[in-house]
C-alpha cells in the first residue's frame, strides 16, 4: 500500500475498534448476505411491473416493514447515534426531522399519489407538469439523490465490515482496507439488485427490517443491563447516565448554531418527503388506504429505533469515556469512532464476538436495505422515465430490464469509488440528498398535487431554480475536498448562513415561490390534467391496478375535487 493510502486508512479507521476476522460474526454476516441474494434469485423479475413496483400487490405491514428498512440506513443504525454521541442534544435533529417528514407524507402525499398510480418520482413529475424536460430534470435528481445518499451507506457497511472480515489493505492492489471493504459490500449489494428488482428487493427489506431492529434493540438492552445502566427500559433510565456525560451531550445548541439546528431540521423534514426511494413505495400497494395504513406501519417500525438511539449513543459515550478516553474536548472521540459507536458499545461492553457480530451485521442489512430502495429509484429514473418515455418509446420490456439493470451497475460503480474517499460524515452525505429532495422534487409532489393550476412552465422554473440554489453551498463546501489546494468552505458567511446540510431552509421557499408566479403568468393546465388532480382526491376507492388517469380516461362524469363536491365537465369548464 501506498503512503497515502495509509494515510486515508488511518483518518477513517475508528480507534479502539477491534479490527480483525471473527469467525462467528463472519459465518452470520456471509449466511445473511447468501440469504438476500436467495431471496432476491426466488423473487427474481421478468416485467416491468414487478421490476419498478413490485406488481402494486404488497400489504399494508409488509410495506410497512419495507419502508421501515428503506429508511433506516446507515444514517439510521450508524449516523444517528454518532451524531447524538458527538452533538448530545443538537443530534436529535435527525430525529425530529425525519419522523416529522413521515407525518407530513401521511396526511398530504400517501393517499394522494397512490391514487396517481405511476411507476416512479420522476412519473409523476412528467406527468402531471405535461413535460418530458420535467421528467427528466426530475429522472437526474433522482440519480444524483442516490449517488449522494449511497456514498453514506457504503461507508457504513464498510465500517462495520472492518469489524467481522478485519483488515484485507492490499488485496486489491492501491486500496487500503476500509476501500477494499468498500468493494466488497457494493458488489454483493449490486449483485443480488440487478437481479431481483422492486419485488425482491420489497421481500428483502421486510427480512432486512427483522434483522436490524433486533439486532438494534436486543444489543441496546444487553448493554444497558451488563453495564448496569439499566434494568427494563434502556429508553427511558439513561436519562440516569446525562448528568455525567458533561454539558456537550445535554444542552441543546452547546456544540452549534439554534440555526444551523432550525434549518437542517426543516431540510430533514421536506427531503423526507421528497425522496424517490420513500415516495415509490406508494406505488406498491393495491389502494391508496393501503398506502395510508403502511405509512403508519411504516412510521412505528421507524420510531421503534429512533427511540432507542439516544439511549445507545448515551451508553456508548459513557463507555468509551471509561475504557478509551475523554469523549469531548481535546483529542476528544473521533469521527470515525462516533460512527461505530452502536457497535463500538457493545465490544466495550466486553460481550461475545458472536453477539456483537449480530449487532454489527445488522448495520449492514440496514445499509443494504436503502441503498436497494435507492438503485431502484435510480435505475426506474434512468430506465423507465428518460430511455422509455424519451429516447425509445417503443422499447420491450426485456429492453427496459436490461437498462435498468446497467443503470444499477453504473450507479454503483460511482457510489463505489466516491465511497473510497469520502469527504464528510455518514449522517451529513445523507442530509446533502435530502436538501437536493426537499428544494427540487418535494415542491413538484406537494403543488403538483394540491394546486391543479401548477402548470409545465411553473414546474420547470421551479426544478431549475432549486437544482441551481442546492448547488451553490455543495460547491462552497463539498467540492473544494476533491480539488487540491481549496479550503472548504469557499465562503464562511454562504456556510452559515445556506449550510449545504440545511440549503432547503432558503431554497424551498424561493422554488415555491418562482414556481407559483410562473404557473399563474402563464396559461392554465389542461382541463384533463385538473381532472386527474382532482380524482386524487376524490372519497372513491379504485381497483388495485386502476389510476385517476384511468378513471378520468374512461369517461367517468363525475370526477371528485378536494373537498368530495362532485363536479361536472361542464361546472369544471366554466370554472375555468
Amino acid at each position: 500500500m501506498t503512503g497515502s493510502s495509509l494515510l486515508l486508512q488511518s483518518d477513517l479507521l475508528p480507534e479502539a475498534l477491534d479490527i480483525s476476522f471473527k469467525l462467528a460474526p463472519a459465518v452470520l454476516v456471509i449466511a445473511m448476505l447468501g440469504l438476500f441474494l436467495t431471496i432476491g434469485f426466488v423473487f427474481r423479475v421478468a416485467d416491468t411491473e414487478n421490476m419498478w413496483v413490485a406488481g402494486r400487490s404488497i400489504g399494508n405491514v409488509e410495506n410497512g416493514m419495507a419502508i421501515g428498512a428503506n429508511w433506516m440506513s446507515a444514517a439510521s443504525y450508524l449516523g444517528m447515534a454518532a451524531s447524538i454521541a458527538l452533538a448530545g442534544f443538537y443530534g436529535l435533529v435527525y430525529v425530529v426531522g425525519w419522523t416529522t417528514g413521515y407525518f407530513i407524507l401521511l396526511i398530504f402525499l400517501a393517499a394522494q399519489l397512490r391514487r396517481f398510480g405511476k411507476y416512479t418520482a420522476p412519473d409523476f413529475v412528467g406527468d402531471r407538469f405535461n413535460s418530458d424536460t420535467a421528467r427528466a430534470i426530475a429522472a437526474v435528481t433522482t440519480f444524483l439523490i442516490g449517488f449522494v445518499y449511497a456514498i453514506g451507506q457504503a461507508k457504513g457497511m464498510a465500517l462495520v465490515g472492518l469489524y467481522i472480515f478485519g483488515d484485507y489493505g492490499g488485496l486489491i492492489p492501491g486500496l487500503d482496507g476500509y476501500q477494499v471493504m468498500v468493494v466488497a459490500m457494493m458488489v454483493v449489494t449490486v449483485g443480488y439488485l440487478t437481479l431481483s428488482g422492486m419485488l425482491g428487493a420489497t421481500k428483502n427489506q421486510a427480512v432486512q427490517y427483522v434483522i436490524l431492529i433486533l439486532a438494534f434493540v436486543v444489543g441496546l438492552f444487553v448493554v444497558g443491563y451488563t453495564n448496569g445502566y439499566s434494568t427494563v427500559l434502556p429508553q427511558l433510565e439513561y436519562g440516569m447516565l446525562i448528568s455525567e456525560l458533561g454539558s456537550e451531550f445535554s444542552e441543546p445548541f452547546a456544540s452549534s448554531s439554534y440555526y444551523l439546528w432550525v434549518a437542517t431540521t426543516f431540510s430533514l423534514i421536506v427531503g423526507t418527503c421528497g425522496l424517490p426511494h420513500v415516495l415509490v413505495r406508494f406505488y406498491t400497494v393495491e389502494s391508496e388506504r393501503t398506502a395510508r395504513w403502511s405509512t403508519v406501519w411504516g412510521l412505528f417500525f421507524i420510531c421503534i429505533l429512533y427511540w432507542s438511539a439516544p439511549a445507545f449513543a448515551a451508553f456508548g459515550t459513557d463507555l468509551y469515556t471509561q475504557n478509551v478516553g475523554a469523549t469531548y474536548g481535546d483529542p476528544g472521540m473521533t469521527s470515525a469512532a462516533s460512527e461505530v459507536i452502536v457497535v463500538l458499545a457493545t465490544q466495550l461492553s466486553g460481550l461475545p464476538d458472536w453477539f456483537v457480530g449480530i449487532v454489527a451485521a445488522g448495520g449492514i442489512a440496514a445499509a443494504i436495505a436503502t441503498v436497494a430502495g435507492l438503485f431502484i429509484a435510480g435505475s426506474s429514473a434512468i430506465s423507465h422515465d428518460i430511455y422509455t418515455n424519451i429516447i425509445n418509446e417503443d422499447a420491450t420490456q426485456r429492453q427496459q430490464i436490461l437498462v435498468g439493470r446497467l443503470s444499477i451497475v453504473a450507479l454503483g460503480a460511482l457510489t463505489t469509488l466516491a465511497a473510497l474517499n469520502p469527504a464528510s460524515s455518514i449522517a451529513a452525505l445523507v442530509g446533502y440528498a435530502f436538501s437536493l429532495a426537499g428544494s427540487v422534487l418535494f415542491p413538484m409532489f406537494f403543488l403538483g398535487m394540491w394546486w391543479e393550476n401548477a402548470n409545465r412552465q411553473g414546474a420547470l422554473a421551479g426544478m431549475t431554480t432549486g437544482l441551481t440554489l442546492w448547488s451553490i453551498p455543495m460547491i462552497n463546501e463539498i467540492v473544494p475536498n476533491y480539488v487540491g489546494g481549496l479550503e472548504a468552505p469557499l465562503s464562511a458567511g454562504l456556510a452559515t448562513w445556506m449550510p449545504a446540510i440545511g440549503s432547503a431552509l432558503i431554497t424551498l421557499p424561493v422554488v415555491f415561490v418562482v414556481t407559483i408566479a410562473v404557473s399563474m403568468a402563464t396559461d392554465e393546465p389542461s382541463l384533463e390534467t385538473k381532472r386527474i388532480v382532482r380524482q386524487c382526491h376524490s372519497p372513491e376507492p379504485m381497483g388495485q391496478q386502476e389510476t385517476a388517469e384511468d378513471v378520468v380516461a374512461d369517461g367517468g362524469e363525475d370526477v371528485a375535487t378536494d373537498g368530495g363536491r362532485a363536479v361536472d365537465d361542464d361546472e369544471a369548464t366554466e370554472e375555468r
